[in-house]
């Protein structure tokens, strides 16, 4: 699967803002799942999908001295020159490359398999990097346990951020995301042959990156929702005004992190 081919690929102007609310809203999630895990200096880290450079460098930190990150994507602009001196970047498919060699302690994926539609053999392709007893950790939305923008829909505002939210997910779906994919994640990663599998979700409503981040997304997409027909330039602008300017109370969908480990023998 191409850059391109995705809904909001790192191509567009508006991916720094998103890597930015991403970052916000979504580190201090995967890092305390991170050093719950034991990630200590020496270890040896795949940051799939990396995005921006605040994981990649995240990491580093953690693994130094002595550890590895290696941080990949499709479209490396926003990390090529970025990072810290630690993190080693490289453009790499997921599931049409050969996975890299060396052997990781940790590998970590979010919102990476959501969008890619061989999903199960893209998560194989981790597990089969994995040292014997290194983790995996995934996370990804479950978008239709809570499909709502606004989860407490009363103004007619709120009624048109959801009506917009609806006509963004039938892209989602044209593209061939996996919106209930959160909820299949542990058993997605037992079936994969990891054990020790455990998850939780984190669910963000009202914080202010939520709104960047649904600006920036919808800026992306805004002639595509127009194009569908069920939505007027006007509504989409509308919303767009009310998202920048922090006006309604914002949600993502939640955010699964899921987590197994490679047996070691």
């Amino acid at each position: 699967m191409s850059a391109h081919e995705y809904l909001l690929d790192n191509q567009a102007g508006e991916a720094k803002d998103r890597f930015s609310a991403l970052s916000a809203l979504f580190d201090p999630v995967t890092f305390r799942h991170v050093d719950a895990l034991g990630v200590a200096p020496g270890w040896q880290c795949w940051e799939i999908g990396a995005g921006g450079p605040s994981v990649p460098d995240g990491l580093a930190a953690r693994v130094s001295p002595g550890g590895r990150v290696l941080a990949t994507d499709l479209d490396t602009r926003w990390i090529t020159g970025r990072t810290g001196p630690h993190v080693e970047v490289a453009r790499h498919d997921v599931v049409a490359d050969d996975p890299p060699e060396g052997g990781f302690d940790l590998v970590h994926a979010r919102l990476v398999l959501l969008h890619v539609p061989a999903r199960m053999e893209a998560l194989r392709r981790m597990v089969s990097t994995l040292r014997p007893g290194g983790w995996l950790l995934v996370e990804d939305y479950d978008v239709s346990l809570q499909p709502l923008i606004c989860p407490d829909e009363v103004t007619p505002d709120q009624r048109l951020a959801n009506a917009v939210k609806a006509e963004f997910r039938q892209l989602l779906l044209e593209r061939g995301a996996d919106t209930e994919l959160g909820r299949r994640l542990p058993r997605m990663l037992r079936d994969a042959g990891l054990t020790h599998v455990e998850a939780d979700a984190y669910f963000p409503l009202a914080l202010p990156a939520v709104a960047v981040l649904e600006s920036a997304n919808v800026r992306q997409v805004r002639g595509a929702l127009i194009e569908r027909g069920n939505l007027s330039v006007a509504d989409v602008d509308r919303y767009l005004e009310l998202a920048s300017t922090a006006e309604l109370d914002l949600a993502t969908p939640p955010l699964v992190s899921a987590w197994g480990r490679r047996p070691s023998s």
